[in-house]
């Protein structure tokens, strides 16, 4: 493993170290090519990313989970995850090379979407009730903190363990009266499947006592460490890619559907502004910027996990998010 990550290393600050040499960063994402993706895409085709000497190409992932070990491997020197699932990871494997290094969906978009016509309205509601979550699913994954503090007993929900692609259509079918995911995911995709607006209910468990944080961009230490200006220009186009959808939907949804053309575009513009309005542009992100943060909130959502999860060593703040490599001056301002 460890000559694995010199090699890569190694080979990337080859490219590096030529003068004016386009570093390779190929950024592994969470999920498929859909609205939130847009910034990212953006970012590529407006040569935000060139503009820093990098070279990125990006990758669809298969839940939030999925970029943590593709980065921690080094097989991606950059991903898009959940925070609190990388913290998990570090706690099992602490000497693994990955942090998060910015914060993105500074509100989570952890949610349960449930049908109004099924009896699903509010969290209480899932009690006696089916829940679909598919295992690798980020908001599943939380779920233990969710019903804790809305006092659910876990054993009069029946939950029912099912594929992302089959996720939404079964509940659209009835045959599940509510699932995990992501609020501006699962909602659209409910509504695409033909399911009336008012009879779908979005239970964002932020809202219900949940502190966490959300997706961040994560990065491979040994990548960082070897290519700090790299991972800094990165982070800079990140935050121009987001300031330039807030500002021009439209032209960020245009760059996504060339890497998804069969998706619908108004749809796909909805889910985008969905997650801004929800997860990334925050009345603390307004005031403080994007990418960091609140060391006393994250102290609170680490106390938090601990009430459903054993860390086998004594969490560290320090050992969860770096910001070091957070670019510096008016860049991160989003307005």
């Amino acid at each position: 493993m460890i000559a694995k990550h010199l090699l890569f290393v190694s080979a990337v600050t080859f490219a590096a170290g030529t003068a004016f040499a386009q570093t390779e960063m190929p950024f592994a994402l969470d999920w498929k090519f859909e609205g939130p993706a847009a910034p990212y895409t953006y970012a590529v085709d407006a040569g935000l990313f060139e503009a820093q000497g990098l070279t990125v190409t990006i990758t669809e992932g298969a839940g939030s989970l999925d970029a943590i070990p593709k980065v921690a491997t080094g097989a991606f020197p950059v991903g898009f995850a959940d925070i609190n699932s990388v913290m998990r990871f570090l706690d099992q494997n602490p000497d693994a090379p990955v942090i998060p290094v910015m914060m993105v969906y500074d509100k989570p978009p952890f949610a349960v979407v449930g049908r109004v016509s099924q009896g699903v309205s509010e969290p209480a509601d899932l009690e006696g009730r089916i829940l679909g979550a598919p295992p690798p699913d980020g908001a599943w994954a939380q779920f233990p903190i969710f019903a804790a503090e809305n006092d659910l007993d876990i054993d009069a929900i029946t939950v029912e363990p099912l594929g992302f692609p089959t996720r939404e259509p079964m509940l659209a079918q009835g045959e599940v009266d509510a699932v995990t995911g992501f609020s501006f995911s699962s909602t659209l995709n409910l509504i695409r499947l033909g399911v009336p607006e008012e009879d779908i209910s979005v239970i964002l468990m932020a809202d219900y006592g949940v502190e966490l944080y959300g997706n961040a961009i994560i990065v491979n230490t040994d990548f960082a460490e070897a290519n700090p200006e790299a991972v800094t220009g990165f982070l800079t186009a990140i935050a121009q890619g987001w300031q330039a959808a807030i500002d021009d939907s439209d032209a960020a949804i245009e760059a996504l559907l060339k890497r998804n053309p069969a998706a619908d575009a108004d749809l796909e513009k909805r889910r985008l502004q969905l997650s801004i309005d929800a997860n990334v542009l925050t009345d603390y992100v307004r005031e403080n910027g994007m990418g960091n943060v609140d060391p006393e909130r994250f102290a609170a959502a680490i106390e938090q996990t601990k009430t459903v999860y054993e860390f086998q060593n004594e969490p560290d703040a320090a050992a969860f998010f770096d910001d070091s490599y957070l670019p510096k001056g008016d860049v991160l301002l989003m307005k």
